[in-house]
């Protein structure tokens, strides 16, 4: 079972990711915009993120356009922040060698 973080737990697990990770102001989520030279691309880091939602069974809210994806994660069954979703942050940032931006 996963709990909620508090907010200083927040702050260091937001250290170990990528700085263009974002953190809302009542912190319950953590975002991050991506962007891409073209619609192919987008949708391959897309259904890259759909991947690895699918191997920690925790899914992001993801806003798709043509050269971007918005990444939206947040455990809604804490109300809040959990470690849970730093580690798909991390993963996302693994997968892209923390080189987006």
């Amino acid at each position: 079972m996963t709990s909620k973080l508090n907010p200083e737990k927040i702050k260091i697990r937001l250290l170990t990711l990528h700085p263009d990770w974002t953190l809302n102001a009542n912190n319950h989520q953590i975002d991050c915009r991506f962007v891409f030279d073209n619609y192919y691309q987008t949708m391959a880091f897309a259904n890259s993120v759909a991947w690895i939602a699918h191997q920690y069974d925790h899914h992001p809210q993801m806003l798709i356009s043509y050269n971007s994806c918005q990444i939206h994660y947040s455990t809604h069954s804490v109300g809040g922040l959990s470690d849970l979703d730093f580690d798909c942050a991390a993963a996302i940032d693994a997968l892209l060698d923390k080189k987006h931006g």
